[in-house]
């Protein structure tokens, strides 16, 4: 894990950097800061939207006692995309506003859930029934 955090220092700014030369190089510089300026604006704006409406709907899905953990997901995703959009360049901005897109945001926390549980669960069919077995932790500590 710390070497994939590693090599996404290092390349994710020398990605931006290369970009937003080739950018100003084509627009100039001007016109590359009031990008860089715009497209954080619209995403704060666009994340400020989703992110009370997965706020919302948290609070709804425990108002009817069902475990809202597919909204937690979403709402550790646009906290990802709103870091995204607001770090200066286009590179970041792309998958920040790809985590934007509610059907997307939604299928990809789907997913990570399943794969969670899948990992965490094993139902194994047997002539008498299934048969689940799962992880259980208790912490003594209260925090």
């Amino acid at each position: 894990m710390f070497r994939i955090l590693f090599i996404l220092f290092l390349t994710v700014p020398l990605i931006e950097i290369t970009i937003l030369i080739q950018i100003g190089q084509m627009f100039g510089i001007g016109y590359t800061i009031a990008l860089v300026i715009g497209t954080a604006a619209l995403g704060a704006a666009l994340f400020r939207h989703q992110g009370l409406s997965t706020l919302a709907k948290v609070q709804m899905s425990m108002n009817q006692g069902d475990l809202p953990a597919t909204e937690l997901i979403e709402g550790l995703m646009l906290l990802i995309a709103g870091a995204l959009l607001l770090t200066p360049g286009f590179f970041t901005d792309v998958f920040g506003f790809l985590a934007l897109i509610p059907a997307l945001r939604k299928r990809i926390a789907e997913t990570l859930l399943i794969n969670f549980i899948q990992s965490h669960i094993n139902v194994r069919q047997t002539e008498s029934g299934n048969i689940i077995e799962a992880e259980h932790w208790e912490s003594s500590d209260p925090k």
